[in-house]
C-alpha cells in the first residue's frame, strides 16, 4: 500500500480583490488534513497552501513538484476550498472548449487557475500511474450575493485583470510555444479524465459555507468529511457521494454535489483514496431530507400515482456490520428522479448507503381508448374493465378513456361496431382478429384479450434503466453450420432477417445457432425469452442457467434453432413472422413465472384475474417459495435486459 500525497489549499483572505473574505476555507483544509492523518497515518505526505501562500504559481508548483512525486502505488489528493468564478468566453479558443459559453476557474490569492489547466496538471500526475482525486469546494456559477447572517456563497465576480490569465489555459512548452489542447479536460471522455472529481456544485450553481459546531466550514466539505467518518472501508466514490448529496440536501440550500466520471465499473467505482474498481450497484438507498430514498424515479420508467406503492426494491448485498441482504423497501412516493421508500420490517442505518435493485415493478396500465361509435358496447367494455381486477375491482392493467389526448405510452384502441370489437395498436395495425361483442360475457373476453396484450407488451418493453449489466451479456444469432461468416447483423430496420429457402419439394425453414456470450468478469444468470407475434412468451430456448465469465451458453444446448411461421399461417411468398429474443441477465436466479405467457386464444382464455401479475405488479423474487423456478426466495440482485428483433420471411419469389 503506497503513500497518500495531498495538496490542501484553503483561501479565506480575498481582501486584495476588494471583496469580503471567506472564513471557512482554512478550516476546511485543516479539517481535511486532520481526517487524513487519522485515516492513513504515517503514509500521509501533506502540504498546505493557505491564504496569501496560495498563488497561482504556488498551486501549479505544488501539483507538479509535490504531487508529481507520487508513484504507481500511491494516491494523490488535491483539495481546494475557496472562491470560484466564471465569465463569458471572449476568444475563439475559449468558445471551442466551453460549450456552455462560460469559462470556470479557481480564484487563487493573486489570480485565476482555469479548470481546464487544472485538469491538465492533474492528468500529468495521473500519468505516473498514481490514483488521483480532486475535491473542489468552491462555486462555479455567477449571480450570487452575500447576505449578512446567511450562508456565504464561495463566488467572486470576474475581474477584468483576470482575462489574460484565464485564456492561458495550457502551460507553455520548453521553447515558449503553446502546448496542444488537453484531451483529458474536465467533461471530456472519462476514459481520458485520469482523475476522480468530487465537486461541491454543478457548473450553474453556487456553493456555500456556514456555521457547524461553532466553526465555519464549506457545506460540501462538512458533508464530505462527515460521510467519510461514517463510511465503511471500501466505500466507493459513487456510494460516498450519494451520502454526501443527502447531507447537503438536508442542510437546505439548492446545491447539488457532482461526481465525475460516472461511468459504471470505472474510477467512480473505486474505493475512496484508491483500490480496485467494484461493480457498482445501479441504485442506491440513502437517507435524505424527506426520509429514505432510492435514486430512481419517473424518468426511469417507474409508475407514479395510484398503485405506485406496489413497486419494491431489495437490498442486493450485505452491508458492513449488518445483514440487510434481501431486505425489502416499498415505494411511497415516486418523484421525477428519485423514489421515497419505506423499509418493510427492518430499520436501515442512516449512516450507511445500501445497494438495491428493483424486485417488483408497478408498471403503468395500458390506456384503452374506446371509440364512441357504439355507446352501448362502450358501456359494456367500461363496466368489464371496472370489475376485471382482484375481488371484482378495477383492472390494474387497464385504464379506459374516450379522450385520445389522455393516452399513455402503451395505447390499445377498441373500435366496437356491428357486434364486434376491433383491437388496434398505436400504429394502426390490428392486434388480433376482431372479437364478438354483443353482451357482458363477450365484453369480459375482450378485456381478457386487452390484459393479455398488456402483459405481453410489458415483457417486451421490460428494462432496468442504467444497469451496468445491460452490456455484460450479448445475444448472437448465426447461420446454422456456418463457422466463417460470424453473427448475423440487423438490417436497416433493426431486425435480424432470416428467409425460407425453396427446393423442388417446397419451402425449407431457416435454421440458426443462438448463443449467449458473457463478456463480463463475473458469473451471471441468464434466461432467454422468445416473445412471438402470437403474443406468446416462453423460455424453451434457454430456460435459465449461470454463464461463467468469458464463457458462452447455447440455446437448445447447441442444437439448431428452427425458425418457422406459426401453425395456421400459410407458407407462401410474402408471409412472415416476428420474434423478439429477450435476454434477462441477473446476479442470481430470478422468478421466471412472470415471464411465461401462452399465445392469445379466445377459446382458452385465462379468465378473469388470471396471470401471475393479476394485481398489476411484475415480481422478480419469490416470497418464501421453494423450487428452482421460483428462485428459492433469494434476492435476484442486479438485473438487466437486452432485446434482439428477429423476422422470419418467405421470399417474394421462389428461386
Amino acid at each position: 500500500m503506497g503513500n497518500v500525497h495531498a495538496l490542501l489549499v484553503g483561501i479565506d483572505d480575498y481582501s486584495a480583490y476588494g471583496h469580503a473574505s471567506l472564513s471557512g476555507c482554512v478550516n476546511d483544509a485543516t479539517a481535511a488534513q486532520e481526517w487524513l492523518r487519522r485515516r492513513v497515518g504515517d503514509r500521509l505526505v501533506a502540504h498546505r497552501l493557505l491564504d496569501r501562500e496560495a498563488t497561482v504559481a504556488a498551486v501549479r508548483a505544488g501539483i507538479r513538484e509535490r504531487l508529481g512525486q507520487a508513484g504507481p502505488d500511491d494516491t494523490v489528493l488535491f483539495w481546494y476550498a475557496g472562491h470560484g468564478t466564471e465569465f463569458d468566453v471572449r476568444t475563439e479558443e475559449e468558445a471551442r472548449i466551453e460549450a456552455t459559453g462560460r469559462c470556470q476557474a479557481l480564484v487563487c490569492s493573486d489570480g485565476t487557475l482555469p479548470d481546464k489547466e487544472l485538469a491538465v496538471l492533474l492528468g500529468a500526475v495521473a500519468g505516473t500511474g498514481a490514483h488521483v482525486v480532486a475535491v473542489l469546494d468552491c462555486c462555479f456559477s455567477g449571480g450570487a450575493t452575500r447576505r449578512p447572517g446567511r450562508p456565504v456563497a464561495r463566488y467572486l465576480p470576474p475581474d477584468p485583470s483576470w482575462h489574460a490569465r484565464a485564456v492561458d489555459r495550457w502551460p507553455a512548452t520548453a521553447d515558449g510555444s503553446r502546448a496542444a489542447e488537453p484531451r483529458d479536460a474536465v467533461g471530456a471522455d472519462p476514459e481520458r479524465a485520469g482523475h476522480v472529481l468530487l465537486a461541491a456544485s454543478r457548473l450553474d450553481q453556487v456553493s456555500h459555507e456556514d456555521w457547524f459546531d461553532g466553526r465555519r466550514h464549506g457545506v460540501f466539505t462538512h458533508a464530505l468529511l462527515g460521510a467519510l467518518d461514517e463510511a465503511a472501508p471500501g466505500t466507493t466514490y459513487r456510494e460516498l457521494m450519494a451520502a454526501v448529496r443527502c447531507r447537503v440536501q438536508a442542510w437546505g440550500e439548492s446545491q447539488h454535489p457532482v461526481l465525475f466520471p460516472q461511468e459504471p465499473g470505472g474510477l467512480a467505482d473505486r474505493p475512496f483514496l484508491g483500490g480496485a474498481a467494484r461493480w457498482r450497484s445501479t441504485l442506491l438507498l440513502t437517507h435524505g431530507a424527506d426520509g429514505w430514498e432510492v435514486d430512481c424515479g419517473q424518468v426511469h420508467g417507474l409508475r407514479d400515482g395510484a398503485g405506485a406503492d406496489a413497486t419494491e426494491f431489495t437490498v442486493t448485498a450485505r452491508t458492513p456490520g449488518g445483514t440487510a441482504d434481501g431486505a425489502v423497501l416499498r415505494a411511497r412516493t415516486v418523484r421525477a428522479r428519485h423514489t421515497l421508500v419505506e423499509p418493510a420490517g427492518w430499520e436501515p442505518d442512516r449512516a450507511l448507503v445500501y445497494p438495491v435493485a428493483p424486485s417488483a415493478l408497478a408498471l403503468p396500465p395500458a390506456t384503452v381508448l374506446i371509440e364512441q361509435a357504439d355507446p352501448e358496447a362502450g358501456r359494456l367494455l367500461r363496466e368489464a374493465i371496472a370489475t376485471a381486477g382482484p375481488g371484482g375491482g378495477p383492472s390494474p392493467l387497464l385504464r379506459a378513456t374516450g379522450d385520445p389526448a389522455a393516452a399513455g405510452d402503451l395505447l390499445l384502441r377498441v373500435d366496437p361496431a356491428g357486434g364486434q370489437a376491433a383491437i388496434v395498436q398505436r400504429d394502426g395495425t390490428a392486434a388480433v382478429a376482431p372479437l364478438p361483442l354483443s353482451g357482458p360475457a363477450d365484453a369480459r373476453t375482450v378485456v381478457d384479450c386487452l390484459e393479455h396484450l398488456t402483459r405481453w407488451h410489458r415483457l417486451q418493453r421490460l428494462s432496468n434503466a442504467g444497469s451496468e449489466l445491460a452490456t455484460a451479456v450479448r445475444i448472437e444469432v448465426l447461420p446454422w453450420g456456418d463457422r466463417t461468416t460470424g453473427p448475423v447483423l440487423p438490417d436497416g430496420n433493426g431486425e435480424i432477417v432470416r428467409a425460407y429457402e425453396s427446393d423442388a419439394g417446397g419451402w425449407l425453414e431457416p435454421r440458426v445457432t443462438i448463443r449467449i456470450h458473457n463478456r463480463s468478469n463475473r458469473r451471471l444468470w441468464c434466461v432467454l425469452l422468445d416473445l412471438t407475434d402470437s403474443y406468446r412468451s416462453h423460455s424453451a430456448l434457454y430456460p435459465g442457467d449461470f454463464v461463467g465469465p468469458g464463457r458462452t451458453g447455447h440455446a437448445l444446448d447447441g442444437r439448431p434453432v428452427q425458425l418457422s411461421l406459426p401453425a395456421g399461417r400459410a407458407v407462401r411468398p410474402g408471409s412472415h413472422a416476428r420474434d423478439w429474443l429477450k435476454l434477462v441477465v441477473a446476479e442470481e436466479e430470478l422468478n421466471t413465472v412472470p415471464f411465461h405467457l401462452d399465445a392469445w386464444d379466445p377459446a382458452r382464455r385465462a379468465g378473469r384475474g388470471g396471470g401471475p401479475d393479476a394485481d398489476g405488479v411484475l415480481r422478480f423474487t419469490s416470497r418464501g417459495s421453494s423450487g428452482r423456478d421460483l428462485g428459492e426466495g433469494r434476492s435476484a440482485g442486479q438485473w438487466a435486459t437486452r432485446t434482439v428483433a428477429l423476422r422470419t420471411v418467405v421470399p417474394g419469389q421462389r428461386r
